[in-house]
């Protein structure tokens, strides 16, 4: 009991602190009522911590608070942001950034706030004329020669939530020592610190210019333009999940070849409220609903659909009986590798130094992709900004031909350093054009890459726990599997052990190695000799801890297997959760 008192108490001093004139009188006087409420677990949820910097920037919930996304937030995370970027460019006096936002509430209202703390702090910045896909802030950091940007967006959240996404020169989301060196300007800056008061001649407002230019760049990632000029009738249709991707994802179909594009109507209306789906998230089968009741009447031959920043894609494909079915995230990650691996091949565009790259949650299917055809794959640690390092260290030595993760992300160029839906939905299209011009579908290409390369289920459990005792909670889970680690894993035994905290794996016989990597991560991953792959991570943006499972099957040999090896992969997820008690 000693510890709530003492919780509240630092909750109740933190508040106190909002009450000051420097804050408007709304959020006076909700900060007031937080504090008479005799139930503290309001008032606890808002200030227990202040909202940092996680893998991808702030997301919170909007409301008062210093765990909240809010006007003072932003501002005094814009503030550290100014401060640093002034510190890590001294003597430059012409310091810029971009600043975008997507479709969510409060979005104008937040990218204003930062494009006017940025100019009171003597940086230029370039903001865009409305809201805009994520790729497409990225691109512009990169083509503008920026030092900086920031994005105003909670991607996939629900709608309740905001964020912002830091970016470095390099157009990638901030990585270290930046990172660190942010957080730890915001955490000197005071409200009072903050200049709110912009000056309007050094804010440039952007817009169609950068479209086009982005537009263009978009087209670097086709692979093979007379495929498509053949099936330039491929019957497309697309939703934008009411966001950013609702007028540059037709455009860029169009700038392909494509001539058979529609909307989904009521997705095309921007709204932070979502009105049309529970939650704006490719990876939940329900928000592609609209997209495949219009697929059906106009017999289309793919649904597709960005989240709201547009930054990731979601398709939907008929499979052997003309049904729809949702290809997941590490399907498109592997159709997309696939395809660029296979068509630069045989069109002779790929080169010995050409290199991919996956998350090492991703499944291993890729790796064996690449292996057969001496393509170069790397693993890196969830988060696009990992994905952007590797193309930046190896930037004029190596060539990026593609990179993604299982959460519905993937880039297919090097022209912009993030998950780029745009790109991604025009270069799925042109598969699905070249699997036409074979007599074939997006489904059967699957089987055929399953067939070649084995068979493989992967399935995510994540196990939320809100608030102050949900963070404890999932520190506790982590650290009882580093003391007692599983010994095996739905009956199979577990050959290997790695522990990215440490940077260690150790194999069956007790043998230690050092894991190769830029920086430790709260990251356990267990495998097996079947092929079994378990990885454990905290989520760095939400309340919860995510398992990751992947089975393998070698014996689909052809596209009738694929149902008994999903029913026999998903017993075997059933008991790989049993064994982690989940």
């Amino acid at each position: 009991m000693g510890n709530n008192v003492e919780l509240i108490a630092q909750c109740e001093a933190k508040a106190q602190a909002w009450l000051s004139p420097a804050f408007d009188e709304e959020t006076r006087n909700a900060v007031q009522a937080m504090l008479d409420n005799e139930d503290k677990t309001a008032l606890i949820d808002a200030f227990y911590q202040n909202l940092e910097f996680g893998t991808g920037g702030l997301r919170g919930i909007m409301g008062v608070g210093t765990n909240r996304m809010n006007k003072y937030i932003v501002g005094m995370a814009t503030q550290g942001f100014a401060n640093y970027l002034l510190k890590a460019f001294p003597g430059k006096n012409d310091i810029s950034v971009v600043v975008g936002h997507d479709c969510r509430n409060n979005g104008r209202m937040f990218a204003e706030t930062v494009a006017d703390i940025f100019s009171a702090n003597g940086i230029k910045v370039y903001l865009f004329e409305g809201l805009r896909p994520t790729p497409e802030i990225s691109f512009a950091i990169r083509q503008l020669h920026c030092q900086a940007g920031v994005n105003v967006t909670a991607s996939h959240n629900p709608r309740e939530y905001n964020g912002y996404k830091a970016y470095w020169e390099d157009g990638a989301q901030v990585l270290a020592p930046h990172d660190k060196g942010i957080i730890d300007e915001v955490n000197k800056v005071t409200i009072d610190d903050v200049k709110f008061e912009g000056n309007k001649d050094i804010i440039e407002i952007i817009g169609g210019e950068m479209d086009y230019d982005y537009l263009c760049a978009v087209k670097e990632a086709m692979v093979d333009q007379d495929v498509i000029n053949r099936q330039k009738d491929l019957n497309i249709v697309y939703s934008p999940m009411h966001g950013t991707g609702r007028v540059i994802v037709p455009l860029c179909l169009r700038s392909w070849g494509f001539q058979n594009i529609h909307v989904v109507p009521e997705q095309m209306v921007v709204d932070g409220d979502f009105p049309t789906v529970v939650s704006p998230n490719p990876e939940n089968a329900e928000a592609m609903t609209l997209g495949m009741k219009l697929g059906t009447r106009l017999n289309a031959d793919l649904v597709i659909a960005s989240d709201p920043d547009a930054d990731r894609l979601a398709i939907v494909c008929r499979d052997d009986k003309g049904e729809w079915i949702i290809i997941n995230g590490n399907q498109t990650c592997m159709m997309l590798s696939y395809y660029i691996i296979e068509n630069s091949k045989k069109l002779g565009k790929l080169n010995p130094s050409d290199f991919m790259v996956k998350t090492i949650v991703t499944t291993e299917v890729i790796a064996e992709i690449a292996k057969r055809n001496n393509v170069e794959l790397r693993d890196c640690y969830t988060g696009f900004k990992w994905i952007a390092r590797e193309i930046a260290i190896s930037e004029g030595k190596q060539k990026y031909i593609g990179g993604g993760e299982e959460s519905f992300g993937y880039l297919p160029y090097d022209k912009v350093r993030d998950k780029d839906a745009p790109a991604s939905i025009c270069l799925i299209c042109e598969i699905a054009a070249w699997a036409k011009d074979n007599g074939r579908t997006l489904y059967d290409l699957l089987m055929d890459i399953y067939k070649e390369y084995g068979f493989s289920k992967e399935f995510t459990v994540n196990v939320v726990k809100p608030g102050k005792t949900g963070a404890d909670e999932i520190k506790q889970m982590m650290a009882d599997f580093r003391a007692n680690p599983p010994k095996e894993l739905g009956g199979s035994e577990i050959t290997l052990w790695k522990d990215y905290q440490s940077l260690e794996a150790t194999d069956e016989n007790g043998n230690v190695t050092k894991i190769d990597m830029p920086t430790t991560s709260n990251v356990l991953q267990w495998f097996c000799n079947d092929g079994t792959k378990v990885s454990v991570r905290p989520s760095g943006t939400e309340p919860k801890i995510k398992f990751y499972i992947e089975v393998k099957d070698n014996t689909m040999k052809c596209a009738g297997c694929y149902e008994r090896c999903c029913k026999a992969a998903e017993e075997k997820i059933e008991a790989i959760k049993k064994s982690l008690s989940l």
